[in-house]
Order: structure tokens, then C-alpha cells, then sequence
């Protein structure tokens, strides 16, 4: 059995003879005391992998060894053997974090299923994760090759990143790398999907197009605060939040909240925030907002910053929306400062009928992973960087401000404005000085590229665009590129390369979390 080594402390461990025996059997090592100071020492100067502990020992009590040997090796399974029932009990030990708790008298093949789930939890559950997996591949696949339509596309890609959650608690890297490859797959048709039918969803041609950035403020918050107008609405929209790193932080906001709605949006193009959050909170498309406000919009080839105006045109868009006046406010959040105050603030918020707030962390992640080499380490895949991002939350400002909400009657709301694409494979694009620096979309005259990496848009209007010139187009990148031009090419793909980006067209970047929370 792999040299698995067991501590058994029991006051009356010759009366449990029949079960080390039964054990020894099975291929276990066994090393048998009589009381807790006992169980201490060999913690200290055995190998051990296991424990099981008797709760009451004469002398040190099973509670106070089960402290002493979590000093010693904290990560240490043990398993909780008692007489005694009592409520307190078993929450104090379980409080104390015990890998299981069984009662007296305990039966050997009881012992054996504790062990199995303790030791060989992981591998079972890889093998059951992958062999389900490899049952619903070729459902996927097929999937994949049909003609879907937005809602199918959604519930596609949900399917994939639970696969993908569930294959990152597997050691079978062969399994995680042909779903990569049926996410790359998905992502090639997804391309086609959106390039077919975008501009006749922009033009409002196609009834059943999905709820886009410029409309997700009526067709999804406005609802809620309607529906409830008693109770205050707090936006949470987190700034390049990608749908797995929101499952990643999700079942920390279940453990205190209600879910009322775990939906999701898609993004207009570009897939970047001075165009999709403008949007949002415009409840507009691009070329609206410059129409309506010219001196707030500014083109990427502008100076200054593109979204200085957000609060502007969320109460202009609340003004049309509402008959009557609301009580709002609006907060974005850009450093560690600005989340304390929240923090310190966030019940003072309860007064208005609606709270705006942008956090926006994960997209300064984004930008300084791309940037710092130390980044590229600490996030050096996508499980890596959802990692960080969840490392994050748990020790945010964000996440105490919510702990102060827990029990309050409020509507929270979880969204974001895009995602965010790991990129690999570099595309050639030639353009003069005046073309946008984003490399997932370009937007500027006499561009030159290759049409096989692209979604060209030649008239800009026609995405809902502005037109910054006569002669100007868009263009998107497709699945995982990213545009290079050809001076000091090969410095570029290197720095670029692996990097996380967006503005273009894929799964991971159009399709984002929309979530409605009440209190418990």
C-alpha cells in the first residue's frame, strides 16, 4: 500500500486488534499508542500520513493533541474516533479542521473507506473527472460542429470551462490538453458565428440577437431595481473579469449571498473597455455616445484619458430611464486606497437606490503580467492566473466591504465589461503611425493584413462605430492572435507572446458573467 504509514492513538488500543490487523493486511503500517503525548512524540520523529485519534485519552485530551500535532504538521489528515456525540464536540473538533470523524465501536471496512477517501481521494477523483470527460467529448465535439445560436454558444462555453475547472484537479495533462484543443476548436467556429451575424445584430436585423454591452443596463440591472425599488442595488463590475476566474471567486460570494441569476453578456467590438464599458453605462453604442456627447468621447487616436466619462453617461442614461429621479452614486476603484475607502464606506452606500462601482484590478493584472517577468511566473498558465486572481478577492478590500453587507437587505450584481484572451499566434499588420497600439484590434487608414486573421469592418458605422476618418476601418482579431508589425518583429512576438490581451473576437473575451445576489 505505498508505505502508507498510520498513527493510531487509543487508550484502548488492544480492544482494536481486529482492526490493525485487518489493516496490516491490506498492505497498511501501523504504529500504536496508548495516549496523546505519546502520538505527539512519534508526529515528531515518525513518518506519519495518517492519524486517527482517540477523542478521550486519560491526560491530554484528543482536542488538545489534535492542536498539538497541527503545529507540528498542519496539512497532517486526521480522523476524529469517538464515543461521544455532543454537538460541541464535533464542532470543535471539525473546527479544528479533522479530515473526518467517525463513532465507536468503528468497523474495519469503515476504517478502510475513510483511508481510501483520504488517501487516495485525488487519483479517484481524477480518473472519475477524466473518465467523464472522455464520455462527453464527443457530445462536445458534435456540439461544436452544429449550428448554434447565441444562447447555445453560452451554454457551450460554460460546459468548457467546468471541464476545464474540473480537469485542473486532475494530474492527467493528456486529458487537459485535448480539451484545449476543443476550446480552440470552439473558438474557430465561434469566430465564424460572430462574423456572420454581428453587424445585423448592431443594425438590429436579427430578433434574436443577444443582450450586448450597450443594452445589459436596461435589459438586466434596470429590471432589478425596478422590481425592488425599496432595496439598494450594488453594481460590482470587475474590469476584465473573465467567466472562469468569476467561477473561481463565485463560491466565496455563495457562502454569504442568495444567487438569484448566474447569467451572462456578450461584449460589443472591440473587446475593450473604452468601448464596451462606455457602452454599458451609455446604454449606447459607440457612435451614439460621440454623437450625444462629443466633448466627453474620445477616439483612440485622441488625447487624454477614454474613460473619464462613465459617471456622466450613467446618469444621463438613468435620467432617461427612471421617471422619477434616483438616489445614485458611482465609484471606481484604481488602487489599494480607493478600496479601503470603499471598505470603510460600503454600508454608507445602503442610502442610495442604486451604487455604481468599477473595481479594477484584474485588468491592471492583465497589463503588469504582461509587463513583469515576476507576473509571468506567478501566473504562468490560465489555472495560474485564475489562482492569482482568486488570491486576490479572498484578501481584497472588495471582499471585506461584502463581508460588512452580509445580513443587510441588499441586491448585488457581479458583471464585468470584457474578458480577456491568452494569445500565441503572431499576425503581420502594417499601418501608419496613427493606427491604434491595441494588439487584439486595429483601427486606422491603409491597413494592411492578412483577411485569414481578421473580422475586417470597412464601414465602422455599420459595427456602431465612430469613423475617425473618411477612409478608416476596424479590424478584430480572430481566436488567439495578435497583431505585429514588421519592424523589430521577432522582439515583439517574444514580448507579446503568451500574454493575456483584448479587443478581439473569442469565447473568452465576448461572452461575460452577469450575476444577481440577495441577502440570505
Amino acid at each position: 500500500m505505498n508505505n502508507i504509514n498510520i498513527l493510531w492513538a487509543d487508550d484502548e488500543i488492544d480492544l482494536l486488534k481486529p482492526q490493525i490487523l485487518f489493516l496490516e493486511s491490506k498492505g497498511y503500517s501501523i504504529i500504536a499508542v496508548t495516549n496523546g503525548r505519546d502520538a505527539i512524540d512519534k508526529c515528531k520523529t515518525e513518518p506519519i500520513d495518517v492519524v486517527f485519534l482517540d477523542e478521550s485519552m486519560p491526560g491530554i485530551t484528543g482536542l488538545e493533541t489534535l492542536a498539538e500535532i497541527k503545529k507540528i504538521s498542519p496539512g497532517l489528515p486526521i480522523v476524529m474516533i469517538t464515543k461521544n456525540e455532543e454537538e460541541d464536540i464535533m464542532e470543535e473538533a471539525i473546527g479544528s479542521q479533522i479530515t473526518d470523524y467517525l463513532i465507536k465501536p468503528v468497523k474495519p471496512n469503515q476504517i478502510l473507506l475513510t483511508l481510501k477517501k483520504i488517501i487516495d481521494n485525488k487519483r479517484l477523483v481524477s480518473a472519475k473527472t477524466n473518465s467523464d470527460y472522455q464520455k462527453e467529448f464527443q457530445q462536445i465535439f458534435s456540439t461544436i460542429q452544429d449550428q448554434l445560436d447565441h444562447k447555445q454558444w453560452m451554454d457551450l462555453y460554460k460546459k468548457l470551462i467546468h471541464w476545464e475547472l474540473e480537469l485542473e484537479k486532475s494530474s492527467d495533462n493528456g486529458m487537459k490538453e485535448v480539451l484545449n484543443m476543443q476550446k480552440h476548436e470552439a473558438n474557430v467556429e465561434f469566430n465564424k458565428y460572430i462574423i456572420k451575424h454581428y453587424i445585423d445584430w448592431v443594425k438590429g436585423k436579427d430578433k434574436d440577437a443577444p443582450i450586448m454591452s450597450h443594452q445589459m443596463m436596461a435589459e438586466k440591472i434596470v429590471p432589478v431595481v425596478k422590481a425592488d425599488p425599496k432595496t439598494p442595488t450594488i453594481v460590482i463590475l470587475i474590469d476584465n473579469l473573465r467567466l472562469d476566474q468569476w467561477r473561481t471567486i463565485q463560491p466565496m460570494i455563495n457562502e454569504s449571498f442568495r444567487m438569484v441569476t448566474d447569467d451572462s453578456f456578450y461584449s460589443i467590438l472591440p473587446t475593450a473597455t473604452q468601448y464596451s464599458r462606455n457602452a454599458i453605462f451609455a446604454g449606447m453604442m459607440p457612435i451614439d455616445i460621440e454623437k450625444h456627447f462629443p466633448n466627453e468621447w474620445k477616439n483612440d487616436e485622441d488625447d487624454g484619458g477614454k474613460n473619464l466619462s462613465e459617471n456622466v453617461y450613467l446618469k444621463s442614461f438613468l435620467k432617461r430611464t427612471f421617471h422619477e429621479p434616483i438616489k445614485s452614486d458611482y465609484l471606481k476603484i484604481t488602487n489599494h486606497a480607493d478600496g479601503r475607502k470603499l471598505e470603510d464606506n460600503i454600508l454608507n452606500y445602503l442610502n442610495s437606490q442604486l451604487t455604481v462601482i468599477v473595481y479594477n484590478f484584474v485588468d491592471m493584472l492583465s497589463h503588469a503580467r504582461t509587463e513583469m517577468e515576476v507576473l509571468k511566473e506567478l501566473a504562468s498558465d490560465e489555472a495560474a492566473y485564475r489562482s492569482l486572481t482568486l488570491s486576490w478577492f479572498e484578501h481584497s478590500p472588495l471582499h471585506n466591504a461584502l463581508k460588512k453587507l452580509v445580513g443587510k437587505k441588499v441586491n448585488l450584481i457581479f458583471t464585468t465589461d470584457h474578458g480577456t484572451k491568452r494569445v500565441n499566434t503572431p499576425s503581420k499588420c502594417i499601418a501608419d503611425r496613427a493606427t491604434t497600439t491595441n494588439i487584439r484590434y486595429k483601427s486606422g487608414k491603409n491597413l494592411n493584413f492578412d483577411q485569414r486573421d481578421v473580422f475586417e469592418v470597412k464601414n465602422p458605422l455599420d459595427a456602431g462605430l465612430p469613423r475617425q476618418h473618411v477612409s478608416s476601418t476596424f479590424i478584430f482579431a480572430r481566436e488567439d492572435k495578435f497583431f505585429v508589425y514588421p519592424n523589430n518583429y521577432n522582439h515583439f512576438v517574444s514580448y507579446f507572446r503568451d500574454t493575456f490581451q483584448h479587443g478581439g473576437i473569442s469565447l473568452e473575451e465576448v461572452i461575460i458573467p452577469f450575476a444577481v445576489y440577495s441577502n440570505k
